[in-house]
């Protein structure tokens, strides 16, 4: 059998030359060429046209070139390898780190593998580390942004509210010291300066309120007052109402140019504080023949003057006076009264615009009215009525009584005309002779003029008559 394959091939080596040529390049390049392969070939040659002979032939060359193509990578692998032991000395070629890949290189150092981490996620720093696995108790750091809350208890938010200065303080305080002048609520200012961090500088809230008020009304100084004996031992210490009086005997000469009557105002504020336990009593004492300023001496003795009067609390928790809403409504018609009465007496209508101007209820210049009425009803002659209507008029020119408050004043008259009869007998007379006086001067207007209630003048004949009227 052997002889008969060696003639076989001898004989097809011969043959047209072809697969002489061919399979000797074969086996240099692959060093081995199966014999069944050879037979295959030499069988399928003999048989093959010139066209499929050439095509087989490309397919050969086709393989022999990817064959030669794997054995060029196979070299170059030794090579390196070759080179990377060359290059460090003691490594052992057949470690995976001896096969010339980096080192920081995650990839599969045998070429396999899936491209994975390592260790399945638990390697390597700032990873997460193995599904699984349990970490060892660690403190909480107060530090840490993420630092969690059960675990350090209760959190307790300060809210920082920065310290003012005295122009920052000023800013804050004027609005909420004009805002009081409206209302009148301590307890709102109180709670508004809670809000603030007034720091050292918290003494000059009084200080800046006393100067608010010496610019404005009567009330504004009885309304500073109270403020200042509300806050006293809540928000101001003794200590703190002291220095801000002291402030404002320093500031004096600069307060008189504004307000002539600053010291003199200033010294009924320091009385009444001390009235009021706002201010110690030997506040006084304290400045006993150490003032060179003669303002300062002013306001002193007058606080002085104040307090050594008898019954001087009484007197002094009235020292601004009896004027604005605040005050009960009986104490403005005693005022009102008052009033009234010292012009029949004096006729002086320049005083009684002040003092009506002092009372500071513009709202209730309708109960002004209704006296006056009044008066007119109750007095005798025609003098009475005759400067009530001048004063009406007057007030009327001036603004001081609108006509509202006018028409409010007399329709009271109107609706209790029926009740002033019974004192007054002929009420309903006087009081239309009045009304047609007033409305001759302008004082009224035509519509309330028509609305004074008139009593017909009617009399009954005898019982004879059979109750006929006669008119």
């Amino acid at each position: 059998m052997a002889t008969e394959v060696e003639t076989w091939t001898n004989a097809a080596a011969q043959h047209d030359g072809v697969f002489c040529a061919f399979d000797q390049e074969r086996v240099e390049e692959d060093g081995f060429v199966g014999d069944e392969d050879l037979l295959n070939d030499i069988e399928v040659n003999e048989n093959w046209t010139p066209q499929e002979k050439a095509l087989h032939e490309a397919r050969l060359k086709a393989k022999a070139k990817r064959r030669l193509r794997k054995s060029s990578s196979r070299d170059s692998t030794r090579e390196t390898l070759s080179g990377s032991i060359s290059e460090e000395p003691g490594a052992d070629p057949h470690s995976p780190k001896g096969k010339g890949i980096s080192a920081n290189d995650r990839k599969s150092r045998t070429g396999k593998g899936r491209g994975l981490p390592k260790k399945g996620g638990a390697g390597g720093k700032g990873v997460w580390g193995a599904a699984g696995m349990v970490y060892e108790m660690e403190e909480p750091d107060a530090k840490d942004p993420n630092y969690d809350e059960s675990s350090q208890g209760d959190t307790i938010y300060a809210t920082v509210v920065p310290e003012l200065d005295e122009q920052e303080l000023e800013k804050m305080v004027n609005p909420i010291v004009q805002e009081y002048f409206e209302h009148g609520d301590t307890k709102e200012v109180q709670m508004l300066l809670k809000e603030l961090n007034l720091g050292p500088h918290k003494y000059e809230f009084s200080s800046m309120a006393v100067s608010l008020s010496l610019e404005g009304k009567a009330s504004h100084r009885e309304l500073t007052s109270r403020l200042l004996s509300d806050l006293c031992g809540k928000m101001l210490s003794d200590s703190d109402m002291a220095r801000a009086f002291d402030k404002m005997l320093k500031e004096l000469p600069d307060l008189i140019l504004d307000t002539p009557e600053a010291p003199q105002m200033l010294g009924q504020f320091i009385a009444r504080a001390i009235a009021d336990h706002v201010l110690p009593m030997s506040f006084l004492n304290h400045y006993k023949g150490k003032v060179d300023c003669d303002y300062a001496r002013a306001a002193l003795d007058r606080a002085s003057v104040l307090l050594s009067m008898k019954r001087e609390i009484v007197r002094l928790d009235n020292v601004w006076g009896v004027g604005g809403g605040q005050r009960p409504v009986r104490h403005l018609v005693k005022e009102m009264n008052l009033l009234l009465q010292e012009y029949l007496v004096s006729g002086d209508l320049s005083e009684a615009e002040r003092c009506l101007r002092d009372l500071e209820v513009p709202h209730f210049h309708h109960e002004l009215v209704y006296e006056v009425v009044v008066i007119v009803l109750e007095s005798k002659g025609t003098k009475a009525a005759q400067m009530m209507v001048k004063l009406l008029q007057t007030f009327w020119k001036m603004g001081l009584i609108t006509l509202d408050q006018m028409n409010r004043g007399f329709q009271r008259v109107y609706d209790e005309i029926l009740e002033l009869s019974v004192d007054v007998p002929h009420a309903n007379a006087i009081l239309e002779a009045f009304v047609e006086l007033c409305f001759k001067e302008s004082v009224i207007t035509k519509h309330l003029r028509d609305a004074c209630p008139s009593r017909g003048r009617k009399r009954f004949v005898s019982e004879g008559d059979g109750g006929l009227v006669k008119s």
